[in-house]
């Protein structure tokens, strides 16, 4: 069976609290071999937990870092606390971070400014970047360009953007990760956005418990679910799917500084 890797999921979120084991279990069973769980509410109280969950299990790793939704809750007070998180052994990047402007639980002015100090954290301890991209397109490309990534990298969360999108975040260095909305019956956009994707920048992920892919949608998304995601992404390209689980996790090992066994 082809390896994947779940470049981004939630595994400290309530709904996985009953049952964790078994969802790593069915992971294990799909395939899903390496995950990635990010820290992503609470302001960096969930990368508290993405530390925890990491620490126990020798094939995930954690993400740190202050949601948008949360940047009225990140004081200045929490970035060095956030800086030491993003130094502990089992972490591999910063976010997720970026912009979110269909809800604005945090105002644009405090999402601008956190963004921007997650940016700079980022290059000063070299971790690549997640970013969190929703109805935000221009002022994200916007202060990436203008901050920059680092060495690093980063990885554009749960892309939504069209075919021109991607030729401009390949082009400053990011990866593309492609989440279950690739299975949906509307997603034209996003299959036209991905066949633009080198091969070299592609990655997949659930963004469990959310974005179900078909034909689990109504379902709380998990970690083995990634398969729906990378078969239909597969065919999307004319790939096959062991082309495509060795490329996006050989990527995923690249960004995230890993090596695989």
């Amino acid at each position: 069976m082809e390896t994947l890797f779940d470049t981004h999921a939630h595994l400290d979120f309530p709904d996985f609290a009953s049952d964790l084991p078994a969802v790593l279990e069915r992971a294990e069973a799909a395939g899903v071999r390496y995950i990635v769980t990010v820290g992503a509410g609470e302001g960096i109280g969930a990368s508290h937990r993405a530390i925890a969950i990491a620490s126990a299990h020798p094939s995930i790793w954690a993400a740190v870092g202050c949601h948008p939704h949360d940047a009225k809750l990140l004081s200045d007070d929490d970035l060095p606390k956030l800086a030491a998180l993003a130094r502990g052994p089992k972490v591999v990047a910063l976010g997720e971070i970026g912009l979110d402007y269909a809800k604005e639980y945090s105002p644009r002015e405090q999402q601008l400014a956190r963004f921007r100090d997650q940016l700079h954290l980022a290059r000063e301890l070299n971790l690549p970047v997640v970013i969190h991209d929703r109805d935000a397109h221009d002022d994200t490309l916007r202060l990436v360009k203008q901050d920059g990534i680092g060495p690093a990298g980063g990885i554009m969360h749960c892309f939504s953007g069209d075919a021109s999108l991607v030729r401009e975040f390949v082009t400053l260095g990011f990866f593309i990760s492609v989440p279950g909305v690739i299975t949906f019956p509307n997603a034209k956009k996003l299959v036209e956005a991905a066949r633009e994707v080198p091969q070299n920048r592609l990655l997949v992920e659930t963004d469990c418990p959310f974005l179900t892919p078909a034909p689990h949608r109504g379902k709380r998304n998990e970690p083995a679910f990634v398969r729906f995601t990378a078969e239909a992404l597969a065919r999307c390209r004319d790939e096959t799917l062991a082309e495509l689980a060795a490329a996006t996790t050989r990527n995923a090992a690249r960004v995230f500084g890993l090596n695989l066994d």
